[in-house]
Order: C-alpha cells, then structure tokens, then sequence
C-alpha cells in the first residue's frame, strides 16, 4: 500500500563545539531528503525539548561527541529507540561504542589488528621492540591516541594516567607499518550494500601529543575496494553479534605484517560517509533512507 503520510526523519548530530568537526554531509543530506518528499531534520541528541516519538526513524549520523560522554550518549539510545525506530539499533550502538568489540571480530576470526586493554587500576604494559599505539576504547577522531617507539614508554605512562584519571579504559596495538604506505581505507555500506569506498593517509605522526587535535581524514580520496578488503569487511559485518539489521557501516582496513587487509575499525554507530567526495551516492542514501522508515 502506498504511504499515504509524509515520512518524519531525524538526521541526528551534536553541537558545534571546538573539539568536534562540522558534518560537511548533513545540510545536502537533509536537503535531499526533504526534496524527495520526507520531513527531515538535523537534530541534536542532547537537546532535552526534541520529541523523538515524533519521528519517524532517527538516523545517528553526526553525534561526534559521543565518545567523551558515552555513557551519556548510550542512555539516550535507549530512551531514543523505545520512541521510534533507532537507526541503527540500540543494541549495536551499545556493543559498538566500546572497541573492546575488535576482541569479538577476532574470536569470531575476523582479522583485526592486535590490540591488549588496559583498564584503570590494571597492569601497564608497553611494547619493547616495536612502534606502538595508544587510543581510549571509546574515542573518535583520533581523540587521544599516539603513536610512539619503544623508548617513549614515560609519555605513553602519562598519557595512560591521564585516560585512567577520567575513566578511560586504553587499548594498545602495534602501529601498523602498512598504514605510511598505503594508507587506510574506508569501505562504506548502506542499506546492506557496498556504497563506496575511500582511502587516507597516516593521521598519526610521530612525536605528535595525544591530546593534540589530529586532522581525522589527511588526503582523502575514492578508491576501489580489493576482492580480498571486501571479504574482509563482509566477513567483519557477518560477525557483528546478534545479525541485526545495519542501515549503514564504514569498515575501516588496513594492511597488516603479511600485506594481507584487516580490520582497523567497524564504525556503526556516527561513521563519516564523505558524501561530499561521492556525491553519486547521496541518491542511494536518501532511497535507503526511506525505505527504512516502512519498515
């Protein structure tokens, strides 16, 4: 049966703010959809006077906020997805904000970059014979994280004190060698597909401060996936717990010792889609869009 009302979506964001970048997406996005005849909205997911039972589907797209109040953030995902329907859901937010899930991917055999955890109070552990990184579980951006070599372990200890002092758990992986290379690259998916995909350079240099601000995506440009990065992100997102229904996905890859792709990152909860570097693409987000809100 045809709709016979307008479609109401929520294209979900945060405030401007010195530590988050605009969503360069976001005015074109609501744009398209309202052009294809949907009532569209960029709405913040704080603002206390939103309606969310209003909506029709509320889209996570831009809340890049999140990670320094994750907490925060998963409690209105759980208010938000018992209003209307939560793209995507509740549960994968929830399971995804915490990069404790690369420890899924891997038992599940999905390959994924080494990575250990360090709780606070727990045991520090540095590496003695190779580059290595250190980033907070919850985290984007590059927010807090560094790159450093074996002989850096007392600005590693404090920049793990400080992540501790305000409850971040951290994670430590090599830095992987690959990365200065050929980069990292970003395969999109929407509405179960392969949308596009993209590749950037290293955003982490060497000697660079932790809680510097990084530019997240140096030298973007397309690119075209190999068979091998798709079956890696396939297999990636055929791990994800539970099987639920994924409106969209980035899976982020990078070449590992063997040269072989694996998993830097699976983004499903506020992923960067770059539809400003692939604009053929904004008709098939806006037709994945709403088709999820007759669902």
């Amino acid at each position: 049966m045809a709709r016979t009302t307008v479609a109401r979506v929520a294209l979900v964001t945060c405030r401007p703010g010195p530590e988050v970048t605009a969503d360069r997406d976001l005015p074109g996005l609501v744009g398209e959809l309202r052009a294809a005849g949907a009532d569209a909205d960029a709405v913040y997911w704080d603002d206390p006077e939103t309606d969310w039972a209003a909506y029709d589907l509320a889209v996570i797209r831009s809340t890049w906020d999140y990670s320094w109040r994750a907490a925060e953030f998963t409690a209105w995902a759980e208010r938000c997805g018992k209003a209307t329907r939560l793209a995507n859901p509740v549960d994968v937010v929830r399971w995804n904000t915490d990069k404790r899930y690369l420890g899924d991917l891997a038992a599940a055999g999905v390959p994924v970059v080494p990575t250990r955890y360090i709780a606070p109070g727990g045991p520090v552990e540095l590496p003695d014979d190779h580059e290595y990184v250190v980033k907070p579980t919850s985290g984007a951006g590059a927010r807090f994280a560094a790159r450093y070599a074996p002989g850096e372990h007392a600005t590693a200890v404090r920049q793990l004190a400080r992540m501790h002092a305000e409850g971040f758990t951290a994670m430590i992986q090599p830095y992987v060698q690959g990365i200065d290379v050929n980069g990292e690259r970003a395969l999109q998916f929407f509405g179960g597909r392969l949308l596009h995909a993209s590749r950037k350079g290293a955003v982490l240099a060497p000697g660079t401060p932790y809680d510097e601000k990084k530019v997240a995506h140096p030298g973007l440009e397309p690119w075209t996936p190999t068979p091998a990065e798709l079956a890696v992100a396939e297999r990636a997102l055929a791990a994800v717990p539970d099987a639920p229904e994924l409106l969209y996905a980035r899976v982020d890859l990078v070449d590992g010792p063997d040269g072989a792709p694996c998993v830097m990152e699976l983004e499903l909860v506020e992923p960067n889609l770059f539809l400003w570097l692939h604009p053929g693409s904004v008709p098939r987000v806006v037709e994945a869009v709403l088709a999820a809100v007759g669902q």
